[in-house]
């Protein structure tokens, strides 16, 4: 039978739109909203083994970190022992003598998910064995193990846009083949806008920026603090949505210069405003949110930081929408988060070195009527009918509010 070629393109066409309907179905279901966890690279770089994850998963428990929403632990680079005979990637045997599967279920025992690293080339950004020209033999080795999530690097790979397309989307389909449902992190840092094209190819969050550091902003040294990082991705909003994420790279709260890759390049830590304002921040721009610090020693105030459910809420709010930037100069900015109910978050930031008083009227950002002012690190209502806020911040410090028309 003998078919047009208008019939045939309208054909084609139809089945790309299946096709690409059923890929974002699948990629919403994988990460509906920002994934949350603990990571092993800020503190730990390559010095991983089993029994630190396995401390990790019980500490996620016993920390309340797990009732909180986190339930990933990431293994960062270093985990690799090289391939077999047979060509199958295989951990450290000195770092992990059980091997991954083992660990995979003990982490998962414990109600959480367990996330590993690779990258789209012959090697890591450590020097080990990646996955490029393996990915759909080292896709089914993860599904094997029962990993949740790969975190895929770019670290030796060619600098150009359609490379990158091309290996992140041949890694994707590896993994869509593997017999699992493995959430794809895509981490090139941004450097060819993966927000334009990062879904398409397969991701479900990707990196919007080189690797943070534990300190509030540059100070010369060529490295991303938080605020440089909230400056890079704020204007980002549009491409967020529920399986499509701007991932803000990982969480420095708890970290205080202590060491390991987050302390590299005169990073030497921040204070708990500063962290404070990293977590409101994150949530606010609905990044994925990966604890970093050891949850085994953790600080009373980090923990508070962490474990604030009213934060975490909004970041996890299931409209899935980043903060749109209303407002910003050289002393403050100001964001602003539809949530679901028809209500808002709104963020106040001061940038400026010294204590602000500060006056927002809500026409200003957009909004109509009065508002329900709940604030959300002190878990009190600070106006129950209101068309602006006013008050004042300290350096460096960020305010956080649930609006509700009232």
């Amino acid at each position: 039978m003998r078919i047009s070629k208008k019939l045939f393109l309208i054909t084609l066409f139809t089945m790309g739109i299946i096709i690409s309907q059923a890929q974002e179905t699948s990629s919403n279901r994988l990460a509906p909203t920002p994934p949350m966890g603990w990571m092993t690279w800020n503190l730990f770089g390559v010095n991983v083994n089993e029994e630190l994850i396995r401390d990790m998963a019980d500490a996620m428990i016993s920390g309340g970190f797990a009732d909180a929403g986190y339930n990933y632990i990431y293994i960062d680079d270093g985990w690799q022992g090289g391939r077999d005979n047979r060509n199958n990637i295989i951990p450290d045997a000195k770092k992990f003598p059980s091997g991954i599967k083992a660990l995979a279920d003990y982490v998962h025992s414990k109600g959480l998910k367990l996330g590993i690293y690779s990258d789209a080339a012959q090697l890591t950004c450590g020097g080990y064995t990646a996955s490029f020209g393996f990915e759909y033999q080292d896709a089914k080795t993860f599904a094997s193990w029962g990993i949740d999530y790969l975190k895929y690097d770019y670290c030796g790979a060619p600098d150009n846009v359609n490379t990158a397309q091309a290996r992140y989307n041949t890694m994707a389909n590896a993994l869509r083949k593997s017999g699992r449902n493995i959430t794809f992190g895509i981490c090139e840092w941004g450097q060819r806008k993966p927000w334009l094209w990062a879904a398409k190819v397969g991701g479900q969050l990707w990196r919007t920026t080189f690797d943070v550091r534990d300190k509030w902003k540059d100070n010369g040294d060529n490295s991303m603090g938080i605020l440089d990082i909230v400056n890079q991705n704020a204007d980002l909003f549009p491409y967020a949505k529920p399986g499509a994420w701007n991932d803000m790279d990982m969480l420095v709260v708890g970290l205080y210069g202590k060491g390991g890759p987050s302390s590299d390049l005169n990073s030497h830590g921040c204070s708990d405003t500063e962290y404070e304002s990293q977590m409101s921040l994150w949530s606010m721009m609905a990044s994925p949110l990966a604890m970093t610090c050891d949850l085994r020693t953790i600080s009373s105030e980090a923990k508070r930081i962490l474990l604030n459910k009213e934060i975490i809420a909004i970041n996890q709010d299931p409209l899935g929408k980043q903060a749109e930037p209303k407002i910003r100069n050289e002393i403050f900015q100001v964001y602003l988060k539809p949530l679901s109910g028809g209500r808002f978050a709104l963020a106040i930031l001061n940038i400026s070195e010294k204590f602000q008083r500060i006056n927002i009227p809500f026409a200003q950002i957009g909004l109509k009527g009065n508002y329900k002012i709940d604030d959300v690190w002190t878990h009190k209502t600070i106006s129950k009918k209101s068309k602006k806020w006013y008050g004042c911040i300290q350096s460096h410090q960020t305010k956080v509010y649930v609006l509700s028309l009232s």
